[in-house]
């Protein structure tokens, strides 16, 4: 509706939440507080008949919100509508370009730009080295007239984004002034590479310097984590205090890391004390005591928390779901997990591939085959790990038709296969007795892959001789493997022995595997039970003796899975088809 004010026309626009009062007089700052309010400006296209091109200062902010929300096309247009552009207006331009993912266009406005500032270079710089193009980065950077700190320290983020670890060190060597972001960059850039203990010297040498972080600096998250990964639990503690000192500590992202942090350290009494100091509605605090409870094995407590964070209404992430999820599947606890499913549902994460992972390990493990299939199907983006979830879950249920046929789906899918993918091929093959099939995986990935074979793999393939009868073949194959056989391989061997009543040989692989492992019950459990089905009763005797003199008392052990290792309803017949 129109009214005057002072005799000037001015036109009030409700748009859901927002107003704005405009003025076809007087110059004013235009300021969306919400882009998905701005998102709704299509609803009134009147409201742009009433802006004027050559508010160079309007045009800009309005350029920068098209492009925050995707709006390439209509920051574009508006730009060629200015009459009059400023290097603020180009920057502004180049950016939402770049934010919006195409670089091709924003590198052709940087040259026809009439005049660059600082920001200018650092933008273009920067949107180089997030596309991954260091070289064209590399010579702009060179190019550059005049370079502050701030493109030294995009060089050194970028470098460290690309994997570049070496020239980002070097950079940052060669840097004329730093500040407290450049320390951050090394240090953040260091730890996220796995070098935490490099990342804390950076931090002493920070401060050997004379640079100490202010109480709003980005560095303290970074330092944290930093301690948690390279275990120096004492620095750690020294900076919790110098953070409390300085009055951040209940900031969400160092609460947060401090949870980790002890968390880490098998402490998490004290991650549950900062928790309750410093309350907070964030779900990034939540989920990191959850994440804490589920490393310490604490996952009743763990699951607490998820149904705490319901109760109060802080919607869990992708993160809190994975979390919940691996509590209730390291309690086998399938009704809880099919709880935690539902809230998955309820707020559309069932589709993520986090989540879908790990419901398939869930329901995989809980005996829930079918629900695994499902969960794995409703996948929007599988990546590696979504196919080596479904494929080891089915292994262990023995379907191997529908491992080898998700295999061939990998493989058309274009997915490289890891160790994971290797093992649960194996696996597949020896529990549903295709023992050829597996033994021509075997020969394929060892020959034709660059898959390295770790002990795993060579422990499927003793149990695919043995159980295929071939006991001198699989002793010999131990004794040429090119890398020192574990326990799990030579027990393997000895379960056959006792299965084929072959003593000669159990008694060999017994003597090597307690000379690996003087303490392992397995060995001696199974050699007593190959002497006693033979009547060999003092041999018996002696073993028990041996295990009773060093105080080894046999293990006991449970499954739901029956003693061919699958699922009820594959031996029954019910389940007949693969699942895909």
């Amino acid at each position: 509706m129109y009214i005057s004010v002072m005799g000037q026309i001015k036109t009030w626009v409700f748009l859901g939440k927002m107003s704005f009062w405009l003025s076809k007089t007087n110059t004013f700052c235009w300021i969306i507080p919400d882009h998905r309010t701005y998102q709704r400006l299509h609803r009134v296209p009147r409201f742009f008949g009433t802006i004027s091109y050559s508010n160079v200062t309007m045009c800009t902010k309005m350029i920068t919100s098209h492009s925050k929300c995707g709006r390439l096309n209509d920051a574009l247009h508006l730009f060629d509508q200015m009459p009059v552009r400023d290097t603020i207006a180009w920057n502004s331009i180049v950016k939402g370009c770049l934010d919006c993912g195409n670089l091709s266009i924003a590198r052709k406005l940087f040259d026809e730009m009439p005049e660059r500032n600082v920001i200018s270079w650092t933008t273009m710089i920067s949107g180089y080295m997030r596309f991954g193009y260091v070289e064209l980065a590399e010579r702009l950077f060179k190019e550059m007239p005049f370079k502050d700190v701030a493109v030294w320290n995009s060089m050194v983020y970028g470098y460290f984004s690309n994997g570049r670890v070496s020239e980002a060190v070097k950079v940052f060597e060669e840097m004329p002034c730093r500040n407290v972001i450049s320390w951050t960059s090394m240090i953040s850039g260091l730890d996220q590479i796995g070098r935490s203990v490099d990342a804390l010297r950076v931090f002493k040498r920070m401060v050997g310097d004379g640079i100490e972080p202010s109480a709003s600096a980005s560095i303290f998250p970074c330092l944290i984590t930093a301690c948690a990964n390279s275990r120096a639990i004492e620095l750690g503690t020294q900076i919790h205090a110098r953070i409390v000192k300085l009055g951040c500590v209940d900031e969400e992202y160092i609460t947060s890391s401090f949870i980790t942090f002890y968390a880490n350290y098998k402490q998490p009494e004290n991650s549950n004390k900062i928790f309750r100091e410093y309350v907070h509605d964030s779900v990034v605090v939540w989920t990191s005591l959850l994440t804490g409870y589920n490393l310490n094995s604490m996952h009743n407590d763990s699951l607490t928390v998820f149904t705490d964070m319901i109760k109060l209404g802080i919607l869990p992430n992708e993160s809190s779901f994975t979390s919940a999820l691996n509590s209730c599947c390291a309690l086998m606890s399938l009704d809880r997990g099919q709880v935690v499913h539902a809230e998955a549902i309820k707020l559309g994460f069932e589709a993520s591939a986090f989540v879908g992972n790990s419901l398939v390990t869930l329901y995989s493990k809980c005996g829930g085959i079918l629900d695994g299939i499902k969960a794995f199907e409703g996948i929007e983006v599988k990546n590696l790990v979504s196919w080596n979830s479904i494929i080891v879950g089915s292994a262990q249920h023995g379907c191997a038709n529908w491992v080898f046929t998700l295999f061939a789906q990998i493989l058309r899918a274009g997915v490289e296969p890891d160790e994971i993918t290797f093992t649960g091929l194996l696996n597949a093959a020896s529990h549903s007795g295709v023992f050829l099939k597996g033994k021509r995986f075997f020969q394929f990935f060892t020959k034709y892959t660059l898959i390295k074979m770790n002990v795993q793999h060579y422990a499927c393939m003793v149990d695919i001789m043995c159980r295929s009868g071939e006991l001198d073949k699989a002793e010999d194959f131990i004794k040429n493997m090119p890398i020192i056989p574990n326990s799990l391989v030579l027990l393997n061997l000895l379960n056959a022995c006792r299965t084929h009543s072959d003593i000669e040989i159990a008694e060999r692989v017994s003597k090597y595997i307690l000379d690996l492992d003087p303490h392992c019950s397995a060995a001696y459990t199974l050699l007593s039970n190959l002497y006693a089905s033979a009547g060999r009763w003092n041999d018996v005797s002696r073993v028990r003796s041996q295990m009773k003199r060093r105080k080894i008392a046999k293990q006991e052990g449970s499954s739901w899975l029956n003693q061919h290792g699958r699922h009820p309803d594959v031996l029954s017949g019910n389940i007949s088809h693969p699942p895909i």
